[in-house]
């Protein structure tokens, strides 16, 4: 598969796609608040008819309460449009494990009730034999639970994750995700967990599944996983500006994490997206002309951009298409001359 490249829109992005994909945290809220302009727009694009789903790698909720907490931003969500790494974790655990095999949780009440769901028996110790530890993001997770957890891992039990986020994004700032946690369970055991949620597709297929999609769009802010699953599902992603990524951030990303389009926050789904375009060195979008010489990456403006501007975003545009390509062809980069934005 070719690497991806930032692409173009004649028209509004959204038209393109019969369904729409979108992370929680760092694209619909903030902690307890609403990202601004996020309500609005998804409250748009399903007045026109448009089926909208929650996927998430928060293990620690059940559906029906994440649809609950979004209700109360004033958007129309029902339980079954919201896919959760939880549910992607079990489905694996009953395909793995016999039928009402015991299972230490650590996480919160979204995913013990997953686990039952599924008939498996949760158990709270290592003495008590269980077959499989998953663990699942929690702010109350301490380090008795990751004690018992890799005693268990220990002496034989298998050992899955919902998810492998480093951090995630909080209203005071960014905060130690599930992954954290789960590597110092690793850390203490030397064993890597099978891990369900994003990045991996198939938490993406089954949210596509939930409208029967042909050609859906996954939103997020996070390379790492958002961006990373939309690539491993061989779908396109919108990156947004509004929660852990910064433009030096998707500007150096790895080939596997590249969003197919921009946006400073969800009002891009209603706009047209220019694409970068080649002129003879330069790589050009709107006012913006960046190239990367001998290594150096280099940004030539008519004014310098304000964050959080369309002059800024085209910046960012033309200086990811031209990095990209010098990564594509093979050549350095030095990133430490990435033109602060």
């Amino acid at each position: 598969m070719a690497p991806v490249q930032l692409a173009g829109t004649a028209g509004p992005l959204i038209e393109n796609h019969d369904s729409l994909l979108l992370d929680l945290d760092g694209v619909v809220y903030l902690g307890p608040k609403a990202i601004p302009h996020a309500v609005e727009t998804i409250s748009a694009l399903q007045a026109g008819g448009l089926p909208v789903a929650y996927v998430t790698n928060n293990s620690s909720r059940a559906p029906q309460t994440v649809a609950e907490h979004l209700q109360g931003y004033g958007l129309d969500v029902a339980a079954d449009h919201v896919a959760t790494s939880a549910q992607a974790a079990v489905a694996i655990m009953q395909k793995e494990l016999a039928p009402g095999s015991r299972v230490l949780v650590v996480g919160g009440p979204g995913l013990r009730a997953e686990v039952v769901g599924i008939g498996m028996e949760i158990v709270e110790s290592k003495d008590d034999n269980p077959a499989a530890v998953v663990q699942g993001f929690s702010p109350h997770v301490g380090w008795q639970d990751l004690a018992e957890a890799a005693y268990a891992i220990g002496a034989g039990a298998r050992f899955y994750a919902t998810n492998t986020d480093l951090s995630i994004p909080t209203e005071r700032g960014t905060a130690p995700g599930n992954g954290s946690l789960v590597l110092g369970i690793t850390n203490a055991t030397g064993v890597v967990p099978t891990s369900a949620g994003k990045p991996e597709p198939q938490l993406f297929w089954h949210a596509a599944s939930l409208f029967n999609s042909q050609t859906p769009l996954m939103v997020g802010d996070r390379l790492d996983t958002d961006l990373a699953g939309a690539v491993a599902a061989n779908m396109p992603g919108l990156l947004v500006f509004t929660g852990v990524t910064d433009a030096a951030g998707v500007i150096s990303c790895l080939p596997h994490e590249r969003p197919t389009f921009l946006s400073l926050d969800l009002r891009g789904l209603l706009q047209a997206h220019p694409a970068p375009h080649q002129q003879d060195n330069l790589w050009v979008c709107g006012d913006a002309r960046a190239q990367v010489v001998a290594g150096e990456i280099q940004l030539s403006q008519v004014a310098p951009p304000t964050r959080g501007s369309e002059a800024w975003l085209d910046a960012v545009r033309a200086l990811c298409a031209a990095v990209w390509h010098e990564i594509d062809r093979g050549e350095s980069v030095d990133f430490t001359t990435i033109p602060r934005l």
